[in-house]
């Protein structure tokens, strides 16, 4: 066997992996498993690492054999031509190994609550929000994911006074976390009649979906309210009492629901209440473990401007990592894989370099 790259993972930490995996499989081939679906998520998010490992051992292998033929004069020249190629493979195939072996967010293979609402400018913040909500909603179409709106008030002219949506699907989390942020908007307002330009802005949180076991909320920390929905007038309006408020009074959270379904808006706001405090705790752990967590990409500060639309000049620029694309038409009708993709490459190189240092 080779010896092991300085900055390689441990071997016995490759070993540890692979035990578990081929325990997991057999599990599930054995039809023992206690809990068939958690064994199955963990199978499932394992077996890339698995895959990874296994495929790095043969590489070193397949290197040790040809040295070897070096000795042998009737296989020297193969053994000549094969090793360079073989050799070649192996840095990036360590690089994809690192980087499948960075630790895990345990949070993002889960669903995810979006939250927009408009900041500064008004009107147009408001029509703004509505166009990033529309601009999420065609990128999970586009990832086969299930978009549902569970709370949405709209404004006089279209736009978004806040809307809360649910994302279901494979990875959810792990992509959207990185839209988090302060989305700035440059352009000329439809209601501008001059021609200027103006610049306002929207907020966005992504929370990753909480279920019951993760947060334990007694009955005695919660106030309920039913009231009135206020609909969008004429016909829409919603003349029963099936609004419904939830106060969770230890933190102060308060979240509403107000579709036609008194008891669907109950578990609309337990579900948008408990994805809340789920994310308060896990911020709070982040915050422990990292005084510079603000300046971190994908942390979730709500608080952070992270990137400008300029329709003028048709760019979208990602201020975390200087990144411009002069392609904002296909951003806005949901194309955001290539700026989630750099996003996410500049997270690992991140988390690399702090594995070296």
């Amino acid at each position: 066997m080779l010896a092991q790259d300085k900055r390689m993972v441990p071997f016995d930490k490759l070993d540890q992996i692979t035990q578990r995996f081929e325990y997991l499989e057999a599990q599930l081939a054995g039809g023992a498993a206690d809990d068939f679906a958690k064994v199955s998520r963990e199978y499932a998010e394992v077996k890339p690492v698995a895959d990874q490992i296994a495929a790095y051992r043969q590489l070193l292998d397949d290197i040790a054999e040809a040295e070897a033929m070096l000795d042998d004069p009737e296989m020297k020249e193969l053994a000549e031509e094969e090793l360079p190629g073989l050799k070649a493979q192996r840095p990036e195939m360590e690089e994809a190994l690192q980087i499948a072996l960075l630790p895990k967010d345990a949070a993002d293979a889960r669903p995810a609550i979006i939250e927009i609402r408009p900041g500064t400018g008004g009107d147009e913040a408001a029509l703004f929000a509505g166009d990033l909500l529309r601009m999420y909603q065609r990128y999970a179409e586009a990832q086969g994911w299930k978009f549902e709106i569970l709370e949405e008030q709209s404004s006089e002219l279209g736009g978004i006074k806040e809307v809360t949506a649910n994302i279901q699907g494979e990875g959810v989390f792990a992509r959207m976390k990185y839209e988090s942020g302060v989305h700035r908007v440059q352009r000329v307002p439809e209601t501008e009649s001059g021609g200027r330009i103006h610049t306002s802005a929207a907020t966005v949180a992504v929370l990753p979906e909480a279920e019951e076991v993760d947060i334990d909320i007694p009955a005695g920390d919660i106030r309920i309210d039913t009231m009135r929905s206020s609909g969008a007038g004429g016909q829409h309006v919603n003349t029963t009492d099936s609004a419904v408020r939830i106060t969770h009074l230890p933190t102060g959270v308060v979240v509403t629901s107000s579709e036609k379904s008194q008891h669907r808006n109950r578990e609309i706001a337990m579900q948008v209440l408990r994805t809340r405090l789920y994310d308060l705790e896990r911020q709070r752990i982040a915050d422990e473990r990292s005084a510079d967590r603000a300046s971190q990409v994908g942390s979730g500060d709500r608080s952070e401007r992270i990137r400008t639309y300029n329709f003028p000049q048709g760019r979208m620029t990602d201020h975390r990592i200087n990144l411009t694309l002069y392609k904002l038409d296909q951003v806005m009708q949901g194309d955001l894989d290539e700026v989630i993709d750099a996003l996410i490459a500049d997270d690992q190189a991140r988390k690399l370099a702090e594995m070296d240092a």
